[in-house]
């Protein structure tokens, strides 16, 4: 079966793919950023172990022989599924898959975020580590003793509430559906944006939750607030983000996603000392990878043998997405 891994590859994850010839998969790394190498793969590609380049109808009409295009993490919305199911490709993603390792970086955001750990390192660096600005003092805190709002209640914020607990903050989230949790309260979108010190969002994006945080929603956060988003860059607006970052009414952000990426160099927050960026890594860690290409693999192998497939997802998942998030969207 001949299998294109489309995305970037360190020595030691090439050679794990090699090693996957033993269970009859030919896997043919093709990093994002090679479209040439894409296409000139995509006619005898059986499956399609996507990351994040969209995989929409051209794509697709350049692979007859595609049988399955698997997600590497969870969110699909880089995969056109109308167009996958009218041609009969499968569709799979990997839920778990990628939790722990987004809940670690999402917390590594808000504690960078409030001890400037960037800037500090760039002072020290540059050998102004000891001479900063001494009215910075005021601007670094703790986790302990803050509301943090967590907007969804995944798998993802089920990692994190109860770490965030144990460090001493006050959880709440929001969902669709209140679940029973020790260490978190529900609470409406309104309130939660208006009554936390951080706001973490841990949504899928869909057409009822894109730009979830507009204009109107940033600006009924409470006053000093920090954003962090590890889910999908669209869910914000970018503009009022910014706009609330240069008022002050913000006190920063932490980012690994943006509206459109890979963003411009000369995007303007990437000039902003009140916010810590990273490039859409939250997922990728060793162990996300190692669980990822055993489902793959295991995907693979249903594949061939006509078993069912693990985690299928049809055309229809953006309506289900989209009755799922409703609620989150239309709090009054």
């Amino acid at each position: 079966m001949k299998v294109i891994w489309n995305y970037d590859a360190a020595p030691g994850l090439e050679q794990r793919l090699k090693e996957l010839a033993a269970e009859g998969l030919d896997v043919q790394v093709c990093p994002e950023s090679d479209d040439g190498r894409l296409f000139q793969l995509l006619p005898d590609a059986d499956v399609l172990w996507h990351c994040l380049r969209p995989v929409d109808a051209a794509v697709l009409d350049a692979a007859p022989r595609l049988r399955l295009v698997q997600k590497i993490g969870v969110g699909v919305n880089t995969i056109d599924l109308q167009q996958a199911g009218a041609r009969g490709v499968a569709v799979c993603n990997m839920p778990g898959s990628n939790s722990r390792a987004v809940a670690e970086l999402t917390l590594g955001l808000m504690l960078a975020v409030l001890r400037q750990l960037p800037r500090f390192d760039g002072d020290l660096r540059a050998g102004r580590g000891w001479n900063w600005n001494p009215e910075r003092m005021d601007q670094l805190g703790e986790i302990a003793g803050r509301q943090i709002g967590l907007v969804g209640f995944g798998e993802v914020p089920r990692l994190l509430a109860p770490v965030l607990h144990a460090m001493g903050a006050r959880v709440v989230y929001t969902a669709p559906t209140p679940r029973d949790s020790d260490c978190a309260q529900y609470a409406p979108l309104e309130q939660l944006l208006a009554e936390s010190d951080i706001v973490s969002l841990h949504v899928p994006l869909t057409d009822v939750t894109r730009k979830l945080l507009d204009q109107r929603r940033i600006g009924a956060m409470k006053p000093g607030a920090i954003l962090v988003n590890t889910a999908r860059g669209a869910l914000v607006d970018e503009n009022a983000l910014l706009a609330a970052l240069r008022s002050g009414h913000l006190g920063g952000a932490g980012l690994d996603v943006f509206a459109t990426e890979p963003m411009s160099r000369s995007h303007p927050l990437l000039k902003r000392h009140d916010v810590v960026l990273t490039p859409h890594v939250a997922w990728l860690t060793e162990q996300t990878l190692q669980r990822s290409l055993a489902v793959a693999a295991e995907n693979c192998r249903r594949l061939v043998a006509g078993e069912p497939l693990l985690h299928r997802v049809g055309p229809d998942q953006d309506q289900n997405l989209h009755m799922s998030t409703t609620r989150i969207r239309s709090t009054p």
